[in-house]
């Protein structure tokens, strides 16, 4: 899943994309609100805001006001160093999905960002399931049939993008996005190798291929 970052604490900033790597997720981090909006206006593409409100050229508020004033439904999480229960009421009523005040431990911010994107795809557990297949995008653990599924982590990375936004395609360019962001580099046969080896490992009619549409889970029944 594609987290968009925005944080103009440079250390935070680091400190917070490379725990979300290493909890799951693809993240683009950028350090002003208006390089924030420039990216949202040119991708539909990600799962989930982490929004820093005391930001250069456009603050976290301004920019939240914009993404609702389109209609954006996309998840919100503002971070603040204010704790005070005024600044907490006005970042929701702004349209935020939910509030950290810095400082904050890295677990509780993937554990929130875990229930938001639960909440976004209407489940009330942590477990994404198809036929025999549960995985557990929080513990970062798969089975099939009851059984643990080995997976390396750009397997678990695709599984978990695809479950996520099952029934729909996704175009390879969707895929690329949503597993490595921006700065990961992808060479050109690299989502063909881990789709055939979960296919491997799951049946060969577990993810089917439209030309022109793309990729997704088969159908929920065999």
């Amino acid at each position: 899943m594609r987290l968009l970052l925005v944080e103009d604490d440079l250390l935070l900033g680091e400190g917070v994309q490379d725990g979300l790597v290493d909890a799951g997720f693809a993240v683009d981090w950028l350090q002003d609100g208006e390089a924030a909006r420039t990216a949202l206006s040119a991708s539909n593409d990600f799962d989930l805001i982490v929004l820093d409100i005391a930001l250069p050229r456009l603050n976290g508020l301004q920019l939240l006001a914009w993404l609702r004033g389109l209609q954006r439904d996309i998840p919100v999480l503002l971070l603040t160093a204010r704790d005070g229960i005024d600044d907490r009421i006005v970042g929701l009523n702004a349209g935020a999905d939910d509030y950290l005040v810095k400082p904050f431990a890295l677990g509780e911010l993937v554990a929130r960002i875990h229930a938001l994107l639960r909440r976004a795809q209407g489940r009330s557990g942590n477990d994404l399931v198809w036929r025999d297949l549960r995985l557990d995008p929080a513990k970062q653990i798969a089975t099939l049939k009851g059984e643990p599924l080995v997976l390396t982590a750009m397997e678990f990375r695709l599984l978990h993008v695809l479950l996520a936004n099952s029934p729909n395609y996704l175009s390879r360019t969707q895929l690329d996005d949503k597993m490595y962001g921006w700065g990961g580099e992808v060479e050109s046969n690299t989502l063909d190798v881990h789709l055939s080896h979960l296919r491997k490992k799951l049946g060969s009619d577990a993810i089917q291929n439209m030309r022109g549409l793309g990729w997704r889970m088969g159908d929920a029944t065999p």
